[in-house]
């Protein structure tokens, strides 16, 4: 029963993430960071690393969701959703179609694809995925990055497997402090155990290998492979499965907790949208030059989607020499210096930046 629902959110999950980097939009990826930029591609707007105070939003609002879902809805993430259980599932899942007795080792040659498409996957949120596959076994550091994570990821899920999310996942580990009564869990019907076959066919399903009859373990991941297990067997008697999903999902805390996240998430959503379209910084440089002449360095980002023509210029009493116009490309950046020569006695300077819908002053100091 559970099974099938499962499945399907695996299954949507991998999609998703998996299909993510394929999406453009204004020209770009829907979530792509740029290392030789330092920028974040997030949904058709830039975050620039100079804006980090935004990602520090973003990661603010992540862990209050996390709490959020975690402290309503148990390890619903670690057996429906986490990445490593989706892989491991469709490797074991593909393996058991060639028998129990070769299933491990067929699940360990299936996993060689699977994590090639992994890292590939990985890369791809960095690199957008045409330059990936153009440059694989060509470029030098997306070959090596490709193979190194290949090996990672290999080892990982091979080896490692289940065991990681016992011992090492650090989300596992923040489980008891989160959880309360009412949370929702897997939890084995004692008040009818009189009735139970014992027949461990909830023990044999178990990926992490728990037994759910010996109560709640911190290792349990939720994945619902012990009711369906237990329901092919109790349900032709009769009988409703023992181990089942209990806790309270509507409660005063699900209402405080989701408000205090849906508002996070909506100040984020608002602070993003709120940016001006361009961003103009102008500073002037520290060096010696004949009186009447100052140099300013200037700096434009492109928060937009869309191609802009600028133009500097400034007063009052002072002559723009060198290049003062520029077109910029979405989501770029433009640097440059102009020199600035004073017809009088100047001690400020207005910059304006204007163009395309775009008007910008900027006021600095003259020597």
């Amino acid at each position: 029963m559970w099974k099938k629902y499962r499945r399907t959110a695996q299954l949507l999950q991998a999609l998703l993430i998996t299909g993510l980097p394929f999406i453009r939009i204004n020209g770009q990826s829907a979530l792509r960071f740029d290392i030789g930029e330092l920028k974040l591609y997030f949904f058709g707007t830039v975050i620039w690393i100079r804006e980090f105070y935004l990602l520090l939003a973003a990661i603010l609002f992540m862990l209050l969701f996390i709490t959020f879902v975690t402290a309503v809805f148990g390890r619903i993430w670690c057996g429906w959703l986490c990445p490593q259980t989706v892989l491991l599932d469709l490797s074991e899942s593909l393996a058991s179609r060639f028998g129990m007795k070769n299933s491990k080792t067929v699940r360990n040659i299936l996993l060689l694809p699977i994590s090639a498409i992994v890292s590939l996957t990985m890369i791809w949120y960095f690199v957008p995925p045409p330059e990936t596959m153009k440059g694989l076994f060509i470029s030098l550091p997306v070959t090596a990055f490709f193979l190194v994570l290949w090996v990672l990821v290999y080892l990982e899920l091979a080896f490692l497997g289940r065991k990681f999310c016992m011992s090492i996942c650090p989300y596992a580990m923040m489980q008891n402090a989160l959880f309360d009564k009412d949370t929702l869990v897997i939890e084995y019907d004692k008040s009818r155990d009189d009735t139970c076959m014992k027949c461990d066919s909830c023990v044999k399903v178990c990926p992490v290998g728990i037994d759910i009859k010996a109560g709640l373990s911190t290792r349990c991941i939720a994945c619902a492979e012990c009711i369906d297990a237990c329901s092919a067997k109790s349900e032709p008697r009769g009988l409703a499965p023992f181990p089942n999903y209990k806790g309270k999902i509507l409660r005063a805390k699900t209402f405080w907790m989701g408000g205090i996240t849906a508002a996070a998430g909506m100040l984020l959503i608002l602070i993003i949208a709120l940016r001006p379209p361009v961003d103009f910084l102008i500073t002037r440089d520290q060096e010696q030059l004949p009186e009447g002449l100052n140099r300013y360095s200037w700096t434009v980002y492109n928060n937009s989607g869309k191609t802009l023509d600028l133009e500097l210029s400034a007063a009052p009493d002072v002559t723009v020499i060198g290049e003062h116009t520029v077109t910029l490309k979405a989501y770029e950046v433009a640097r440059g210096k102009v020199l600035l020569k004073a017809s009088g006695s100047v001690q400020k300077v207005r910059f304006t930046l204007i163009g395309s819908g775009i008007s910008i002053q900027k006021d600095t100091g003259f020597l």
